[in-house]
C-alpha cells in the first residue's frame, strides 16, 4: 500500500506541474488522505482544498485507480482554485481533464465494489426488489421514512431482509 500511495503522489504531482504549466500559476497542491469508505473512489473538498481516496479500490485497482481517480479529484479542486464554484462536472472540470491532463473526462468509475458494499436489504414494490443500503434501511425502520420506487411510484416495503 506504501508504494501505491507514492505512485498517487508521483501522479499528483505530475498532473499539478501540468496545470502549473498551461495556467502560468503555482496552484495550492491539495491535502491528500485515505478515508473514503463505500463505493466511492475518491471525494474532492473544494474549500477546505482536501482529496480523499478509498484505500481499499486503490488497492484492487492499482494503476487504473491512479490513471483515473486521481485526475479526476485534483482537476476538481484546481477547477475551484482557477475558476470558483462551477457546476461538478462541467466545461471547465472537463477541459482540466482532457485538455491539461490529457486523460478523458470519465464521471463515474467502473471498479468492482463487491468488496467494500455494505450490507444490503430487500425492499419490494409493486414492480421490482430495491436493495437498499443500511443507512436508507435504518432510515426507514428508526425514523419512519419511505421511499418510493421510480417506476411504479409505491412506497417500498420490507421484504424478509437478506
Amino acid at each position: 500500500m506504501r508504494q501505491l500511495k507514492m505512485q498517487v503522489q508521483r501522479q499528483l504531482k505530475r498532473n499539478l506541474e501540468q496545470a502549473n504549466t498551461h495556467f502560468n500559476k503555482t496552484f495550492t497542491p491539495p491535502t491528500v488522505s485515505y478515508a473514503v469508505r463505500g463505493v466511492k473512489a475518491g471525494v474532492a473538498y473544494l474549500q477546505r482544498n482536501e482529496i480523499r481516496f478509498n484505500p481499499v479500490l486503490l488497492a484492487e485497482n492499482g494503476q487504473s485507480f491512479i490513471q483515473q481517480v486521481v485526475p479526476h479529484e485534483l482537476a476538481h479542486a484546481l477547477v475551484y482554485q482557477q475558476f470558483g464554484r462551477v457546476q461538478p462536472h462541467g466545461k471547465e472540470w472537463k477541459m482540466m481533464m482532457e485538455q491539461v491532463f490529457g486523460v478523458p473526462a470519465e464521471t463515474y468509475h467502473c471498479f468492482d465494489t463487491q468488496n467494500v458494499v455494505g450490507k444490503q436489504f430487500a425492499y419490494q414494490c409493486g414492480c421490482q426488489t430495491h436493495l437498499l443500503s443500511l443507512r436508507r434501511h435504518n432510515a426507514i425502520v428508526r425514523d419512519g421514512r419511505r421511499y418510493l420506487c421510480k417506476q411504479c411510484k409505491q412506497i417500498l416495503t420490507s421484504k424478509d431482509n437478506l
